[in-house]
Parts: C-alpha cells; sequence; structure tokens
C-alpha cells in the first residue's frame, strides 16, 4: 500500500472552500435548534439517514461494502473513534458556545500531524513545526485562562464543554491517523465514510435513549437542519473529506481546513449573538498560527526550494 499523497492542487483548495463552510455551520445549526432536540440524538440521526445515503450510492456502483475481515474491523474502530468524536461534539455544545466548540474541534490537525509523525515517514515533523504545536499548545492555554478568569456564565459548565471539545479535536485527528496508516486508505472513501456513520448512528442513537435524551419538538426548523446535517455535512461533505484524504497529504489537508473555525466564530457572533472574551479571541488566534505553521510548512519548504535553486545556478554561472 502506497503511503504518498501529492500537494493540494486547485480542485483540493476549491473542495475545501465549500467544504469548510458546510462545516462551520453543523454546530450553528445544532446549538440553535438544541433545544427542539438534544445535539447526542441529532447526530445519531443523521448518521444513519447519511449511511444509509451512502449506502445505496455504492450499491448503484455496484460495489459491495466488506461485513467480514480485517478492513471491516478496521472500519468498525475507525467508527468508533467517529461516534466518541461526535459524542463528545454533541455534550459540549450544551455546556459552551458554538464558536468555542468549533475553535477547540479544529485542534485535529495538531493531534493527526504528531500521531502521522511517528506512523509515516512521509509526514515527519521538522523543527519549525515542532515550534508550531508549542506554540498552539500555549494558545489553548490562554483560551482556557481567559475563560477562567471571566465574571459571565457558568465557568466551570463552560470550561467543562471547551475541554470536551478539545478532546473531540483529538478523536478527529486519531480518526485520520488510521485511516491513512491503514488498509482503509486504499478502499473507496464511501465505504469507510459507511463503516463511520452506521457506528455511530447506532452508538449515538442509543446513547441518548440511554441518557434519556429522546425528547423531540417537530417544526420546520428542526427537520430543515436535520435534512442538512445528514444530506450536505454527514453525506456530501464527509464523503469528499475522506476521499481527500486518499488522495492529497493529510497534514496540507489541515491548513485549508483552518477556514472552518474562521467561518464558525464569525457566524456564532452574527447568527447566534455570542460573546468573545478577548483572552478567547487572542487564545484562538495563537491556536490558529500553531496549526498554521505545523500544516503549512512543507509548503513553505517547497517555496524555498523553488526559489534557492534559481538562485544557486545563477551564482554558479557566474
Amino acid at each position: 500500500m502506497s503511503t504518498i499523497r501529492k500537494p493540494l492542487d486547485a480542485t483540493a483548495i476549491a473542495l475545501m472552500v465549500l467544504i469548510c463552510l458546510v462545516w462551520s455551520v453543523q454546530q450553528i445549526g445544532l446549538k440553535a435548534t438544541g433545544h427542539l432536540a438534544a445535539p447526542v440524538l441529532q447526530i445519531g440521526i443523521r448518521s444513519v439517514i447519511a449511511a444509509l445515503c451512502v449506502w445505496t450510492l455504492v450499491r448503484f456502483r455496484g460495489e459491495r461494502i466488506a461485513f467480514s475481515g480485517g478492513v471491516a474491523v478496521t472500519g468498525a474502530f475507525v467508527g468508533l473513534l467517529f461516534a466518541f468524536e461526535f459524542l463528545l461534539v454533541g455534550e459540549s455544545i450544551k455546556h459552551t458556545s458554538a464558536s468555542h466548540v468549533v475553535v477547540f474541534l479544529y485542534t485535529a490537525p495538531i493531534f493527526a500531524a504528531l500521531g502521522l509523525h511517528w506512523k509515516l515517514p512521509s509526514e515527519r515533523l521538522a523543527a519549525g513545526q515542532w515550534a508550531g504545536i508549542a506554540l498552539a499548545a500555549i494558545g489553548i492555554a490562554i483560551a482556557f485562562i481567559g475563560n477562567g478568569s471571566s465574571t459571565s456564565g457558568d465557568l466551570s459548565s463552560m470550561l467543562l464543554g471547551d475541554l470536551m471539545a478539545l478532546v473531540a479535536g483529538a478523536g478527529w485527528g486519531a480518526t485520520t491517523i488510521v485511516i491513512r496508516c491503514s488498509r482503509l486508505s486504499a478502499v473507496p472513501a464511501a465505504h469507510t465514510l459507511f463503516y463511520q456513520l452506521a457506528t455511530a448512528g447506532l452508538i449515538l442513537t442509543v446513547a441518548a435513549v440511554v441518557s434519556g435524551q429522546t425528547l423531540v419538538v417537530p417544526t420546520w426548523s428542526l427537520g430543515l437542519n436535520l435534512a442538512f446535517q445528514s444530506l450536505v455535512v454527514c453525506f456530501f461533505s464527509f464523503l469528499v473529506w475522506f476521499w481527500m484524504l486518499t488522495k492529497y497529504r493529510a497534514s496540507q489537508l489541515g491548513v485549508l481546513s483552518l477556514m472552518s473555525p474562521l467561518f464558525g466564530v464569525v457566524l456564532g457572533v452574527l447568527l447566534l449573538g455570542e460573546p468573545l472574551s478577548r483572552e478567547f479571541v487572542l487564545g484562538s488566534s495563537i491556536v490558529l498560527a500553531g496549526i498554521v505553521i505545523v500544516t503549512g510548512y512543507p509548503w513553505l519548504q517547497q517555496w524555498r526550494l523553488r526559489h534557492a535553486q534559481p538562485i544557486a545556478a545563477k551564482r554558479g554561472a557566474d
């Protein structure tokens, strides 16, 4: 199995802009309709619907998803990680703002870069990237300290929500690592997505029932949000994301994924009226800067090499 992935091109960049905009809206929708149905229940329902859509697509293509063997076992494990991530997202959004959730969730590229460093020679971290990781860690600390020094709202609840969102980011990073370093890297993206959606749909729906989070207030807004979450977020955007993981370098995809927290913070303020403390803005800005350094470092190196070669050739000719 080849572990080499190509750098991002114009197609990848355009797709990432689109799916990052979609991803930035999902937390907004869950937060806005959380009083109509628990976020965990909504995520469970959307995962089941999207899994059925993916299965239909696979069958339409004349393909078969493996339900036994090593690929299926790995797929189920990735599904558990996926369910863990979104269970934390669903719970965190009840305790903190959508803006906070989206920023801490998108620390995932840091965790993915750390794991891939140890697993794949093609994704080794350079000294500059380690500096970016240290910078991101400082930004996370500032964001948490800023919340702790605030006098508004239930601080313990907000900090708990922020922490759960951060751990969800680690879960997302772990999912990326497993996909990149296992047989799932070589199977069609739709198959990998089905494993995750089917497993997460089952686990999260059961979790909602067991925890008593089954109250549903039928409204048009809830129905439209579930349709958007199921068809656009889980089916379309996730399918595109996992396909891109099989074609492009995961570390570089992380650079453009940072558009999601930026979009999410802006939309949270504009659509939900969420407040932002100066400390959180400062901390999250440092986090994003650190992630840019980590995931954008290969681009910087390539740019330096492209410009260094002509200069060296000119000096040699002189």
